[in-house]
This record gives structure tokens, C-alpha cells and sequence, in this order.
């Protein structure tokens, strides 16, 4: 049996509890915990009772804070190491969740989770006071967090009052100023939608905006969850002109915020294809996709090429200003997921003639998207495959050959033998026939690099 200190009385026979840890383990009191800042609160360390009068759901106030706030450690359940709301002391003096410490004997364990001694008393007492300063502790930052969104409210308001009024140098001071308080705080998002802030935002936009306007105007509309018909209003054609212009000439981060935008625009249900259809605004993305000096720009350039060649005007216009030959130079330096898009857009490209024939006059697409084939993931090797069979299929009598002296057989090969999805093994297969139709079997055989495969 283990040795077991009783906890002091204090005179009325009050149960003295200690609730909190230091670092070496030390038992400290609530008085000395408090003392010390180690269950966090106000100024100078000690906590601070709050004195509002509406008492707060503490489960709402959890949910809300634990992402923003550092909760104190003496606040956590050891077992489900999230914050306690009924915190109860077993006899070792421990203090767990309710719900959890009664599933622990749930499951037929007596002893203390945290200390493994055998409990010499199964009963398990409220933790009031902990209780108490768990709830205090929150209402206190729930107060502030919600004097701080009001402030920021407030601020946004004041902020579109203020557009309203000024022009020129004010104006762009009054965007930026604006632009901070929304791309920071979630709450003016909502306040800026709930009173047409994004109504008054996109009027900025028009044929004679200049790009400082624009600018800030844009990062602002970006961040925020615009309505059908906010969508609908900024797909004016002289609004769409001022965005194109600016993917062009604008820094990269208006670059970045121009595609964003476009493609939030063209998800909509209204849109018209012909309306981004405009070359200009295509080479502007295949700029920032091939712009090595900011990374941060090809992703959103090629999410936006992806979804604009889903239609067949655009295709064309891609194809029409080298789109091939530049996403296929790009391919060996892309990450994972740009990849995939820039894998996307060429398959798109490759389901009309113009865009199989620019692939099969583009002396590195077959060797490249050879060596990609299961290299980097299935989708990869699914979309590369596609494409390659699109091209070989289109000219066998160049393609399937190039394909072939570029490694493809022992490739397929690969590809038919793994454990990948069967309708990919079924395109290899049908791939690797093509390709071999212009082969003997012995020389095809030879081709198939056997050798290398098997190691």
C-alpha cells in the first residue's frame, strides 16, 4: 500500500487542495500558484477574477480561445490533455476530467492515471476552487477577445465611412489601412459583407482606377466570401481589364492576389468564358509560372490556368502564345502539388489537335513526362500517361518511337506490374501496344531494357 499524506484542514473543516505543479515537481498551494503567475491572469502575474455579471458558457469560451490562447498546464486533464470544465481530485491528490477519470474506472483500473498508486478511496471530489479559476481565467479573455473584435468592427466601419469621402493619396492611405484590419481579423471579414463593404470596394474598380487603387482594393476583395451578386458585379469587363492589367505590371503580390480573384470569379455560375479568354491575360500567368525569383506566384498562376482551359475558347488561346513549350520547361523544377496543376493543364491542352500538335512539336515532352512516370505519385503518373497516349496516339509513327528510345516500354512496364489502379495499368497496356507496333518483338524486346527494370 502506498504512503499516503492526508491533506490539511483548515479551520471549518475546509479541504485544502492543491492544484498546481511547478517545474521540478513540487507541490505548490492555490494561494502560492496564484502568487506566482503559474495559472496565468492579469498584470503582474496573479489572476484576476473578472466581475461581469453575465455568467459565460465555459464550454463556448474553450472552444473559441484554445486555438488563439496559451491555456495554463494546471488547467489540462493528464489523460485527455484538454481543458477540464468539471475538474474532480481523486485521494493521491490528483485532478482529472470527470468524464474521463470515470472512464478510466470504466474499465476496471484503480489506481491514479497520472501517479499508477492504488486508490485507497474510489470517491472523487469537485474541484470548485480549480473550477472557479478555469472559469475565471476565460471569461477574462473572452471579455477582452470580444472588446478587441468590437474594436476592430468598429475600426472597419469607420474605415468604409471614410472611403466614401476621399480621394486620391487619403484613399490608398484608407485601402491599406483597411486591407490590414480585414487580412488580420476575421471578425471585419463579416462586418465588411454585412454592411456592402464589398459593393463599396468593387465601385473602386473601373477603367480609369489607377494601380495603387487597384491594388489594395483587390487584397481586400480576395480575403473576403463575396456574394453571387458581388461576384457578378466584378465580372465587368472594365473591371476584368484592370485585374488582367495588373497580373501584368503589378508587384508580385498583387499578381498573386489578381489570379486568386479571377479564378474565385470564374467559379461562378454566370460565368461567361469569352470574358478571360484575352491572351494577355494568359501570358501573364505563364510569366509568374516561369518567374523563378517568387515561388509564392506559381501555384495560383497554374490553379487559375487549370480552370480557365477547362474551356475550349481558351484552349486555343493558350496554344496560340506557346503555352506548351513553356509549361513543359517547367516541369523538372516544380513541387508536388504545382505539378499535378501544370500536368492538368497540358492534358486539358491535349484534348484538342492544336494542343497535341504543339506537344508532339515540342522536342522535351516525351523525355520529361518519361521520367516522370512513377516517380512522384499516381495521379502524376495517371496524368503524364494521358497525355503521352494522347500524343503517340496523334503521330505513332514519330511519337511512339521517340517514346520507346526515351525508356517508356520498361516504364509501362513498371506501371502494369505495380499495385497502382487498374484502369491506369489498362492505359499502359494499351499504351505499350501502340508503341509496339512499330518494333519487331525482338528489337521492342530489347527496348523494353528488361535488365534495368528487374533492378
Amino acid at each position: 500500500m502506498p504512503i499516503y499524506q492526508p491533506p490539511t484542514r483548515r479551520r471549518g473543516g475546509d479541504l485544502k487542495l492543491d492544484v498546481a505543479v511547478a517545474e521540478g515537481g513540487q507541490i505548490l498551494d492555490l494561494e502560492t500558484a496564484v502568487k506566482d503567475g503559474i495559472l496565468g491572469g492579469g498584470v503582474g502575474g496573479g489572476l484576476v477574477f473578472t466581475g461581469c455579471t453575465e455568467k459565460w458558457d465555459l464550454a463556448k469560451m474553450i472552444a473559441e480561445l484554445e486555438s488563439i490562447e496559451v491555456v495554463p498546464y494546471v488547467f489540462i486533464c493528464p489523460i485527455s490533455l484538454e481543458t477540464m470544465q468539471d475538474p474532480v481530485t481523486l485521494c493521491t491528490g490528483q485532478t482529472y476530467e470527470r468524464a474521463n477519470i470515470v472512464k478510466w474506472f470504466s474499465f476496471g483500473h484503480y489506481t491514479c492515471p497520472t501517479t499508477m498508486q492504488e486508490l485507497w478511496d474510489e470517491s472523487v471530489t469537485p474541484n470548485k476552487t480549480l473550477h472557479q479559476l478555469i472559469h475565471s481565467w476565460f471569461s477574462q479573455r473572452y471579455l477582452a477577445m470580444k472588446k478587441r473584435s468590437e474594436d476592430v468592427q468598429g475600426r472597419a466601419l469607420e474605415l468604409l465611412e471614410t472611403l466614401k469621402k476621399v480621394k486620391g493619396q487619403p484613399r490608398v492611405q484608407a485601402l491599406k489601412q483597411l486591407r490590414q484590419v480585414v487580412t488580420t481579423h476575421g471578425s471585419a471579414k463579416k462586418t465588411m459583407v454585412d454592411n456592402g463593404g464589398a459593393a463599396l470596394i468593387s465601385s473602386l474598380l473601373g477603367p480609369f482606377t489607377s494601380h495603387a487603387v487597384g491594388s489594395e482594393a483587390i487584397g481586400i476583395l480576395v480575403n473576403l466570401d463575396l456574394s453571387s451578386d458581388s461576384k457578378v458585379n466584378l465580372m465587368q469587363p472594365a473591371k476584368i481589364s484592370l485585374m488582367v492589367d495588373m497580373l501584368n505590371e503589378g508587384s508580385i503580390e498583387t499578381k498573386i492576389n489578381c489570379a486568386k480573384l479571377i479564378e474565385i470569379l470564374i467559379q461562378g455560375k454566370d460565368f461567361d468564358s469569352e470574358m478571360v479568354s484575352s491572351l494577355s491575360l494568359v501570358v501573364g500567368l505563364l510569366r509568374l509560372v516561369k518567374d523563378k525569383r517568387h515561388p509564392d506566384g506559381i501555384l495560383p498562376a497554374l490553379s487559375l490556368l487549370n480552370t480557365m482551359c477547362s474551356y475550349k475558347c481558351i484552349k486555343n488561346s493558350a496554344v496560340s502564345v506557346s503555352a506548351v513549350p513553356q509549361l513543359v520547361e517547367v516541369l523538372p523544377s516544380l513541387n508536388n502539388e504545382c505539378l499535378e496543376f501544370c500536368l492538368c493543364v497540358l492534358e486539358n491542352l491535349s484534348t484538342i489537335p492544336e494542343g497535341r500538335l504543339a506537344l508532339k512539336d515540342c522536342p522535351s515532352t516525351i523525355p520529361k513526362l518519361v521520367r516522370l512516370l512513377m516517380k512522384v505519385s499516381e495521379s502524376c503518373t495517371q496524368l503524364a500517361l494521358s497525355i503521352l497516349w494522347a500524343v503517340c496516339k496523334f503521330s505513332p509513327e514519330v511519337c511512339a518511337s521517340m517514346a520507346v528510345e526515351a525508356g517508356l516500354a520498361a516504364k509501362l512496364l513498371l506501371v502494369i506490374q505495380s499495385d497502382c489502379d487498374s484502369v491506369l495499368k489498362q492505359r499502359a497496356a494499351e499504351l505499350l501496344k501502340l508503341c509496339s507496333l512499330n518494333y519487331t518483338a525482338t528489337h521492342f524486346i530489347s527496348k523494353c531494357k528488361l535488365t534495368r527494370t528487374i533492378q
